[in-house]
């Protein structure tokens, strides 16, 4: 653990700019420290020997050196400092010769940020004492090493002369008596590409007046197979310095390695599939847009699946057949594209593929089709055949080349464009989605100003009574008073309001005001039966905690009696909502709240709906009222109204807009209607106006 003592950073960085940011992400990373500045390596070089200095923050490109010539005098001179190096070169290459030289970090100035920052500094501080206090054992325990699992070396440099215990030999898979005393017989089982490393830090020990060497390295097995080992070793020399002898140990890292390699996939994939996970994708495309030809734009796509309908899987056959569903999809997926292409799973239930060969946009269109004919068929999972399509976005980096996250999200934008089609579609992703999500996301934003500033009005359409032609009550409706647009019909912005979770600012709003109206006008205008009111209610007012509690208040607060409130709901709130939404409408119906079913005769569910749950009152499509006068809609209407009578259940056909369809629904004896026949929405001085009138049609 890292003492109470705050610790000392020297940043080396001439760009005063750069210098204020990493102080700025290390005063919000939490990390409690002293931060040191100096713009040269000399003016660093001469602070590092006054000592107190536990990390150092190194920049690439300094005016007195550049890159690994920079650490490499660092680490040289001051070697008890670990470095991290914080540099704007993102350079893959760099890096991994940086740490393989030393160096405990290589951060990248732009991808940085205060969390990593912080625990790049703790992580260096500690492995930097790990390793003194390592070093400080194995120094004095370097000549008497026998661990059971350790194999001991002895290399008498007068004699040049090598002992490799037993152990050593069979950690290579090499029997007692194999191997003769010569170095290079050890050297020979070094492999290839690690042998003059091991020589160098032999070498460089030797001549920097170390007393000690640890590297990590591959060894060659007698089967040929690569070995990961630790080599540590101690020196001794003779008066005038000169290393006569060098002893230590080989240990077997190779378990310690495949689980660190296995970290490093596990950050990288995702745990159920085993395909790429976000970040590694993300990284290919980024690769993939970096190598992208100049004179050549196209040659590869995005592709964004989304499955359609996977809820229904999960909900029907459980959570664990459907992770076996996505586990077979990913197999089918990796099958059907080629080694050089990525299929990632994003997560939940969307996929992703990096597709290469693309040369324009119907090849991208040729991999969806190819992908939707591999869903075809039928997965057999748990003994279960399953029936899966799903939803496919491209996107080409000729339209969007910026970054590797603006490729995914159009190809996310064109997936939902998809989706809107119906399942097992797919769509290109082009500039006009892209204008259309431009303007999309700013009618949000002005929706989201709009709502918090109350900027919506109320108009108000009569419900009459067919039987004696007089208003029974009204429905309320919203209008967006928009600053630039004026007023804003429902069409435009209810679906958005839905999406986005606005509906139930905006629904509570609604009801607030219809109730405070409903009332004004009882008392203004008795009736028997007074007055009431409709509004339209989503299901995620319903769908909150306190939804009840809330009604009941505004209610009370308004003083409408509960009777004189319709809540319209159309079939798609049980639908989406289920049971519990349902339970609270039923709790409202025990106070008196009336439930009116909405739009009734559109859904494929309607009649299955009336059994489940007890309405007070269907409403009757305009589609049906509109074409009354012929084909099926007449005995539709005739039927709806039979089936409302024996259920005891009120009826208002909507969409009277002609004398003929209002004689039709008075033969019929519908008891109500509403329409542009008796009078559009109207603003509240004037729906007062046709109230006083005393109006009768």
């Amino acid at each position: 653990m890292i003492d109470d003592r705050r610790p000392t950073v020297l940043m080396i960085e001439d760009d005063a700019a750069d210098a204020a940011l990493i102080r700025l992400l290390l005063s919000r990373s939490g990390l409690a420290c002293r931060v040191e500045l100096r713009d040269r390596l000399a003016l660093a070089l001469e602070r590092l020997e006054r000592g107190g200095v536990d990390v150092v923050l190194l920049d690439f490109s300094l005016p007195d050196s550049i890159g690994l010539d920079s650490y490499w005098e660092l680490r040289d001179r001051h070697p008890e400092v670990p470095v991290i190096i914080l540099t704007s070169l993102d350079d893959e290459t760099l890096a991994l010769r940086a740490v393989a030289e030393g160096a405990q970090d290589y951060l990248v100035k732009r991808k940085v940020d205060a969390p990593l920052l912080a625990r790049a500094i703790r992580y260096a501080i500690e492995r930097h004492r790990s390793e003194l206090a390592l070093r400080e054992s194995e120094q004095r325990y370097a000549l008497a090493m026998q661990g059971a699992n350790d194999g001991i070396w002895d290399w008498d440099l007068v004699r040049d002369q090598v002992f490799l215990s037993p152990r050593w030999k069979a950690i290579v898979g090499l029997g007692e008596f194999e191997l003769d005393d010569r170095p290079e017989s050890w050297f020979d089982c070094v492999l290839d590409v690690d042998r003059e490393r091991l020589r160098s830090a032999f070498a460089a020990a030797a001549a920097s007046g170390d007393s000690h060497v640890v590297l990590e390295h591959r060894m060659r097995c007698r089967d040929g197979a690569p070995l990961w080992v630790v080599t540590r070793g101690a020196l001794v020399r003779d008066r005038q310095g000169t290393v006569i002898r060098m002893a230590g140990s080989m240990t077997d890292i190779s378990a310690r390695k495949r689980a660190e390699e296995q970290l490093v996939h596990d950050a990288f994939h995702d745990g159920l599939t085993g395909l790429a996970n976000r970040s590694l994708f993300l990284d290919r495309v980024g690769m993939a847009l970096q190598a992208l030809p100049r004179e050549h734009q196209g040659t590869f796509a995005v592709l964004f699946l989304d499955l359609d309908r996977f809820k229904t899987v999960n909900d029907s056959l459980g959570h664990s057949v459907g992770d076996l569903l996505l586990v077979a999809i990913a197999r089918r997926l990796e099958k059907l594209m080629r080694p050089s292409d990525t299929v990632a799973r994003l997560g939940g239930d969307e996929f992703a593929v990096l597709a290469f060969g693309v040369r324009e946009g119907s090849d991208a269109v040729h991999i969806a089709e190819r992908v939707h004919r591999s869903l075809v068929a039928p997965f057999d999972v748990a003994g279960q055949q399953v029936h899966i399509t799903a939803s496919i976005g491209i996107a080409l980096p000729e339209l969007n080349g910026a970054s590797a996250d603006g490729l995914l999200r159009d190809a996310d934008l064109a997936m939902y464009r998809a989706k809107a089609t119906g399942p097992g579609r797919y769509e290109v992703f082009d500039l006009e989605l892209h204008r259309a999500t431009v303007q999309l996301l700013k009618l949000e934003n002005e929706l989201r100003r709009g709502v918090a500033a109350g900027d919506f009005v109320m108009h108000y359409q009569p419900i009459i009574s067919l039987a004696s032609g007089r208003i029974a009550g009204f429905e309320a409706l919203t209008r967006w008073q928009h600053p630039e647009r004026g007023l804003v019909s429902p069409t435009h912005f209810i679906a958005l309001a839905e999406e986005t979770g606005l509906i139930v600012q905006l629904g509570w709003l609604v009801l607030e005001r219809a109730c405070r109206q409903a009332c004004l006008w009882q008392e203004r205008f008795p009736t028997d039966p007074p007055y009431f009111m409709s509004v339209n209610v989503s299901g995620k007012l319903f769908a909150q905690d306190g939804a009840v509690e809330q009604l009941l208040k505004i209610l009370e607060a308004s003083r409408l009696p509960p009777e004189s409130l319709r809540l319209e709901v159309t079939e798609s709130v049980v639908l989406h909502h289920g049971e519990e939404v349902m339970r609270r409408l039923r709790l409202l119906r025990d106070f008196g709240v009336q439930l009116s079913i909405d739009d009734f005769g559109t859904g494929y569910s309607s009649l299955s709906y009336l059994q489940r749950f007890r309405y007070d009152e269907l409403k009757i499509d305009r589609s049906f009222v509109r074409d009354i006068d012929g084909g099926d809609s007449l005995a539709i209407v005739e039927t709806i109204l039979s089936l409302a009578s024996h259920l005891g259940i009120g009826v208002v056909a909507e969409g009277i807009e002609t004398a003929e369809q209002l004689a039709h629904l008075r033969n019929l004896g519908c008891p109500h209607g509403q329409g542009f026949w008796f009078a559009q929405p109207l603003a509240p001085e004037a729906a007062e106006e046709l109230l006083a009138s005393n109006a009768c049609w």
